[in-house]
């Protein structure tokens, strides 16, 4: 079988927090998706390189004000962290806590692509990792800095009572980031947790595991990667590992990359003395390679372009492709692919002042190192002070967008500029047309700089509108920066924009 050489980091894209199994020949990881829904994204792959889409764990997780964007609410940066994945007796689970709610969720189905089945543990276990014990006991490893082991009950409902509860790490005080994202395995007969770590001293991320003959036992480790593959000081860690038929280990953590968001890195793993080996000397050297479990597979990309041409299925529901997110719960009376062929429907249903706010923003994830999107929009129904366009979705956004001020269209470049102290949304540039159907476009370049640009075409020419946007990765969202359509209105309600033709490349 031949061997693949890998490009990392794996997506290109923003997974982070990863956690990977392996089920006979399928590898699935998942990672977090905080706000946007559906959420719980599933990724598929039968050689760890390649990776597509297989699912969503929720359509959508509460029906909270905050979820479902009401007035100023919203959970932004908060919503689903940091998944754990398992895969026992022909059932998969998934755990993990959402920060807005402050619950912890568990859903079990016995197919990744659902149904998925819902319930809560009592309690709120950050960074949770599940393990199944070959004698049918389940626990949860949690925390931050200082790493809780708690036994469930057989239902999994709650801590078990009088079950095992303990400290098992705890961290000094001088790191920048304390032991957490923790991922529990039982491996020839011991027991080892793997965690996200900081240099002491300055913030570098770093992986480190530790390692006991027993739950009840001590813990001994540190930590066993500390590398940034040349890019930007910005370490590589938290994750999942998994290993192959074969026998052979990898770990799946992840890499800050700026605004386009932190991507998963594939490096190999041994072992020496019953403790993990990651790369070597605690550096990614060298080609990694892997072996495919299906050779010839071809994979659905990570990224779509859609013409919007959909059909409801037999019992009348419309799925859009899995590629797509909402930026919150979507306001489902207000979108639709089928009240006008081919072009997707915003209704402006609600009034605010910018456009992270407005219901049915509809995103995918940027991509390095250069990506672009371009879609038509129909703009003839808006309403004075109505926005719709498209956006390169983050805390501090930047867009374009077609408007009406005083029964007149206008191109509007928008940017929302955040300091530390204040955020500011600035019109940048703005041209008047005489023709509401428009096509935009959206370039995002990840080189030396984050930044975005846009541009309307005119002529049958792309003419660039505003200046460079310099694009942030914050904690306001937490997320990389995405291509979102959007449409808002700042005066009044009823209003519709028709959104054609979106098309996405990868330029490098």
């Amino acid at each position: 079988m031949k061997d693949i050489k890998v490009k990392n980091p794996i997506t290109a894209q923003d997974y982070p927090d990863a956690d990977v199994i392996r089920v006979e020949d399928t590898y699935y990881m998942i990672s977090t998706t905080m706000h946007f829904m559906p959420g719980g994204v599933i990724l598929r792959s039968y050689d760890l390189a390649n990776w597509e889409i297989a699912g969503y764990v929720y359509d959508t997780l509460d029906d909270t004000p905050a979820q479902m964007l009401t007035g100023d609410e919203n959970i932004y940066g908060k919503g689903m962290w940091a998944a754990s994945i398992r895969y026992h007796k022909g059932t998969f689970y998934v755990c993990f806590v959402a920060n807005d709610t402050q619950k912890t969720y568990l859903y079990t189905a016995n197919d990744v692509a659902g149904p998925w089945k819902k319930s809560i543990i009592e309690g709120f276990y950050h960074d949770c990792s599940l393990l199944f014990d070959d004698d049918d006991r389940v626990y949860i490893v949690y925390g931050n800095r200082t790493v809780y082991l708690t036994e469930l009950n057989s239902e999994l409902t709650g801590p078990k009572e009088g079950g095992l509860h303990r400290i098992i790490v705890k961290d000094s005080d001088e790191t920048a980031l304390g032991y957490e994202g923790a991922h529990l395995y039982k491996i020839n007969g011991k027991y080892y947790v793997f965690f996200i770590h900081s240099l002491v001293g300055r913030w570098y991320r770093t992986e480190a595991c530790f390692m006991s003959d027993s739950l009840e036992g001590e813990f001994v480790g540190g930590d066993v990667f500390e590398d940034d593959m040349g890019h930007r000081n910005a370490g590589i860690a938290q994750g999942g590992i998994v290993d192959t038929p074969d026998g052979d280990y990898y770990a799946i953590l992840f890499q800050d990359r700026g605004a386009v968001g932190r991507i998963p890195v594939l490096i190999p793993m041994t072992w020496e003395n019953d403790m993990p080996v990651i790369g070597k000397d605690k550096k990614l050297v060298g080609d990694v390679l892997v072996k495919s479990l299906r050779p010839g597979y071809e994979y659905e990309p990570l990224y779509i372009s859609d013409d919007f041409s959909y059909e409801p299925d037999a019992e009348g529901k419309i799925t859009l492709k899995k590629q797509w997110q909402w930026n919150h719960n979507p306001k489902n009376d207000l979108w639709s692919v089928t009240e006008r062929k081919n072009a997707l429907r915003l209704h402006l249903g609600k009034v605010c002042d910018e456009l992270t706010k407005g219901y049915n923003t509809l995103t995918q994830r940027t991509t390095e190192t250069v990506s672009e999107a371009e879609v038509t929009v129909d703009a003839s129904n808006i309403n004075d002070g109505d926005y719709c366009g498209i956006s390169a979705f983050i805390g501090g956004y930047g867009a374009i967008a077609v408007t009406k001020e005083d029964d007149k269209y206008a191109l509007v470049m928008m940017k929302k500029n955040i300091s530390r102290d204040s955020s500011e949304l600035v019109m940048a540039d703005k041209v008047y047309i005489d023709n509401p159907i428009v096509t935009l476009k959206c370039v995002t370049s990840y080189k030396d700089e984050d930044i975005a640009t846009f541009y309307y075409k005119k002529d049958g020419e792309w003419i660039m509108l505003g200046d460079e946007h310099k694009l942030f990765f914050r904690l306001d969202h937490f997320t990389g920066c995405r291509f979102g359509l959007f449409a808002y209105a700042t005066k009044q309600t009823g209003g519709y924009a028709d959104f054609m033709n979106f098309v996405y490349k990868v330029i490098e």
